[in-house]
This record gives structure tokens, sequence and C-alpha cells, in this order.
């Protein structure tokens, strides 16, 4: 089943739900100038996500779902006014006009379908990262959100750090000259080059099987493999270490540079299994270039235990070692190490370093002071968010931007399929040259 079938279907089970105007058109969520919030997905991450978006003094949450229900009893507490759901469509036909706005934490397979039926029935969406697990997904999620005049925001909360947009500040104002490569890795291992499992083991009687699989193929239920943490590894489901820490270490480059969608990619791996993704990857990016960059750019990432590979732009001053996980500008007149995270850029000119020019720093630019405690960084994504439905800000990372970089994050783990061969992307067509690809670029949706 297509997705545009899925949506079909789905809105059959939601009819009567009044389609609201965007947050962005009401300039203020609900008569009496509070948010009211619907969290699908309220588990690990989701956990997060609740957490972060509840702080907000203006935020009621009144509707939890999840297909486990110790997750649902673990959020229901914390919000007992709550209405609890397993199934996120019949949440939206009971709901009908009691939600405001949509927060999606589920694994990135559902990330989509319920994203999109939010959007169908109105509702103003923050999503975790990748936006999508399909390309055409990607492009689908931009176009509803435009089309519907929605707010929307990926579940990228870095974006909004004071480090990453000091970055993105100090590489647009030329401290290093035109970028001619960007270098970024992550040694995290979110791939599985074992054999497939077989058999099958009870369903444990908190989950219900068939809802967290959604609109993926049916398979049997096995313990530990899937839910409710290894699904990142498996290519039905997740999108491996890059669709996990590829988005946040791609995505102050990628806002720095303006870049848009890649030419080409190229990816350095094992042979695919159909199962799990390759445990480690090298994937290299030829963009088209833009006011920040040379003409010919290039980006290179590394993930899985190991990286990155040693190359001579990743030599560090004094000997010293790289971080855990990061990215290197090499850029015209130096280079910028951007560690990740909540460490500041590091500015090295003839293999010195050298102290940051923060004179470029306008008041306009709103960096505020620095800081380094996660828990006040982290929520400024999701305030921001909450602030623009209620018509007082505006998202930094709306869907019309989250698509072009998850599309970027995606034609790599496509490549994976096809190692060592490079891919020509063609923006324009959203098509490879290379037609045995294409076929990857969106899934067959099983009606569930």
């Amino acid at each position: 089943m297509k997705k545009r079938e899925f949506l079909k279907n789905a809105a059959l089970l939601t009819t009567g739900a009044a389609l609201l105007p965007s947050c962005g058109v009401m300039k203020g969520a609900s008569s009496s100038g509070r948010l009211r919030t619907a969290h699908i997905g309220v588990g690990g991450m989701g956990a997060s996500d609740l957490q972060s978006i509840s702080s907000h003094s203006l935020v009621d949450v009144v509707a939890l779902c999840d297909i486990d229900s110790k997750n649902l009893a673990s959020a229901k507490k914390k919000h007992p006014n709550a209405k609890i759901f397993s199934d996120y469509r019949v949440m939206f036909k009971e709901m009908k006009d009691g939600i405001d706005a949509v927060i999606v934490s589920t694994p990135d397979h559902t990330h989509a379908p319920a994203s999109m039926l939010a959007m169908e029935n109105g509702k103003p969406v923050y999503c975790q990262k990748p936006l999508t697990h399909h390309v055409s997904e990607a492009r689908a999620m931009s176009k509803l959100s435009k089309e519907k005049n929605l707010v929307t925001q990926m579940g990228i909360q870095v974006h909004s750090f004071y480090d990453y947009k000091l970055a993105t500040i100090l590489i647009q104002s030329g401290i290093i000259g035109k970028v001619s490569s960007v270098r970024a890795w992550s040694p995290k291992n979110w791939g599985y080059d074992g054999p497939k499992p077989t058999g099958s083991d009870p369903i444990p009687d908190t989950v219900d099987w068939n809802l967290w699989l959604g609109t993926a193929p049916q398979i049997p239920y096995k313990s530990g493999v899937y839910h409710p943490a290894n699904w990142r590894k498996l290519v039905d489901y997740g999108c491996g270490t890059l669709g996990d820490m590829g988005v946040h270490i791609f995505d102050t480059p990628y806002n720095a540079l303006a870049l848009d969608v890649p030419k080409t990619i190229t990816n350095n791996c094992r042979q695919p299994n159909g199962f799990g993704y390759p445990e480690n990857n090298k994937v290299t990016y030829e963009f088209p270039g833009t006011k920040y960059t040379t003409d010919n750019f290039k980006w290179v990432w590394y993930d899985g235990v190991g990286a990155p590979e040693m190359h001579p732009d990743l030599e560090l001053p004094n000997g010293d070692k790289l971080p855990e996980q990061g990215a290197m500008f090499m850029g015209e007149k130096g280079k910028l190490l951007l560690p990740h995270f909540m460490e500041l850029p590091k500015h090295i000119i003839d293999g010195k370093y050298v102290d940051l020019d923060l004179s470029v720093v306008k008041e306009s630019d709103k960096l505020g002071p620095p800081t380094s405690d996660y828990g006040t960084e982290s929520n400024k994504h999701y305030h921001q968010f909450v602030d623009a439905c209620l018509g007082k800000d505006n998202t930094t990372a709306p869907f019309s931007y989250a698509s072009r970089l998850t599309e970027t994050i995606l034609l790599g783990v496509i490549a994976g399929r096809f190692p060592n061969q490079t891919l020509h992307w063609n923006n324009a067509t959203a098509k490879f040259a290379e037609d045995e690809a294409n076929k990857f670029l969106e899934g067959n949706y099983r009606s569930f």
C-alpha cells in the first residue's frame, strides 16, 4: 500500500475530526492561549520529548499514545489528566478538536505515517529525527506542511545549542574563507552484520506488536531484537548510525553552508544483507557549491567502531586527540573543528589554535551567553516549537529545512545497498540515474 492509500484509509477512521487551522494562522493554539499537546511514543526518547515539551508553562498534555502499556503507565503518572491510547489513528478520531499540536517520537518507520495523518488533520507537528524513513516521505511531509501552512519542527535539539549556533555564525562570517570540504564522524554502531534471527518469541502482554510494526511488513516478534531499543540497526525500521547521529552532526555544517541535496553519493561499506545496516560506513557526498563553499564541495562521513579513518585534514595541533564525535570544516584560510557537543568550536590556522573572533556575533543573532547545561539548552528547541504554535516565535528546523537534511542523510543510507558504487542524484526529478536504486526511495505500507 502506498502512503497516499494509507492516508486515505486512515482519514476514513478519523472522519468527523475537525480540521483546525495551523497554529501559525491561529496566533494562539486555543481560546485559553495554551497549547494542548498529544504525544505519539512516550518511551525512551519519547519520554524525554514529553518532559521537555511539558516543561513549557503554557502546555497542557491532553493525550498519550504508545504501543507499550508500560510506557503509557509511566507517562500517565506524570500527566494524570491525559487520555491514553495505543493506536494514534483512534486518538485522532476520539480527540477531534481537543488537540492543538502533536509530538511524534516513535521508531523511524512510523514518523511519516503518524506525522502525515496529524498534518492531514490540521495539526502542527514536532517530529523526532530523522524526519522520515524514506526519501519520498520527506518530500511529502515538506509539501503537506507547506500546503497546510503548519508550524513544524524536527527534533534536532542541538540545532538550538549555543556552540552550534556560534559555529554557524563564524562559518558564515568567513572566518576560514570558503569551505572546500567537511569531514564528520561518530564511532557509534547502529549497524548489524550478523545473521537474521529465526523463530519467534511470545509477545509481551504489554506490547501491541501489530501496532509497533505499523506500516512495516508483518514478521514474528523476537525478544530483544526490535522493541524497545535495537530497531535503529535494522533496515525496515531505522536508518543506522548515519540516520541517528549523522542528522545531529550534519545539521550545523549543512545549515551554515546553506547546502541543498547532493549530486553524488558513495558509501564504502560491506555488502548488504537485507536485514541490518553495515556496522561501518564511509560515505562521500559531492554537493553543488553555495556562496559559503568552493565550487567543488565534498563531505565525508565516517561511522562505526574506530571512526573516523585518519586523514591529514583531521590532524590537530600539539598532537591532540579528536573529540569522540564531531565535524571538521576545511576552508581557504584555515580549519574549524566543531566537537559534538557542548564544546566551543576551535579555530586552527597553519597547524595552530587561534582565538575565536567573536566580534562577528551581533545582538540580532540572539545567541545569548555561553552555556554548558544540557537541560537548559535542550529545552530551547522544544519551547521554540511551542512558542511558534502560540504565534510568539518561528521554528528554526521546520520540515521545509528538515526534509532536505533528511533526504541527504537517507541518500547515504541507500548508497549502503550499493557498496563502493557512486550514485547520481537528480534533485529536480527526485530520482537516481541508477534505476536499481530508485526502488529504495519509498516503501510499501502494510494495512494494519
